[in-house]
């Protein structure tokens, strides 16, 4: 039986030595680690959008507090650590700064010089926000607004001094973090309003990776 959807909201980010515990109460087998509990809440609605049983997969996906805490993470949990399976999620601006840390914990590189991979690491267009947005056009973006009846506080969103000007997509990204819990609970949401077939790719190479 698939695990229902957890109420999103906001909550204290994970320690490394937190994740390892829960990861070993629950005898995990593989992880994706994310940058925040935004991310966690999208690829959580992308595996019951899936009807994949994460948990009986033993698969978790651990929000770290920020891509700076990715080598502590991979350190207790990648290959010098329990050694379980990896995916990392990493904002466009912080890939190589990630790529760099996945290195020294341990994570093998594919290749290299600048074209270097390592694998497990799968990197959105500029963040979570942007991929989604992309995927489902700003039309339906808006569709999900209004379904939540936050259509309204974003037209006056748009008519703010410091938005003027700016293009309807960095409009929408800027306004899912202008309230604690809204980019959480959008996560989920616009994953749910996704077409069959316009999940973006690095979501689903992420899940793919740890599923084996």
């Amino acid at each position: 039986m698939i695990a229902p959807r957890r109420v999103p909201g906001p909550r204290p980010p994970l320690a490394a030595a937190t994740a390892r515990d829960l990861i070993v109460g629950a005898n995990v087998v593989a992880a994706v680690l994310v940058e925040g509990w935004s991310d966690e809440a999208a690829l959580e609605a992308l595996a019951l959008r899936h009807r994949w049983d994460l948990r009986a997969e033993g698969i978790m996906v651990v929000p770290m507090g920020g891509a700076t805490n990715v080598k502590k993470f991979v350190e207790v949990l990648g290959p010098q650590g329990l050694d379980i399976r990896l995916a990392v999620l990493s904002d466009a601006a912080e890939a190589l700064h990630v790529r760099r840390d996945l290195e020294r914990a341990g994570l093998a590189a594919q290749r290299s010089g600048a074209n270097r991979q390592v694998p497990g690491l799968f990197v959105c267009h500029a963040d979570l926000e942007d991929e989604l947005i992309r995927a489902l056009g700003t039309p339906a973006v808006e569709r999900v607004l209004d379904a939540e009846g936050e259509l309204a506080s974003f037209r006056a969103f748009q008519g703010q001094p410091a938005q003027r000007g700016r293009d309807h997509l960095a409009q929408l990204r800027r306004f899912m973090g202008t309230r604690a819990g809204r980019k959480i609970r959008y996560g989920a949401l616009l994953i749910d309003a996704l077409e069959p077939g316009h999940v973006p790719r690095p979501l689903d190479q992420a899940l793919a990776h740890v599923r084996g």
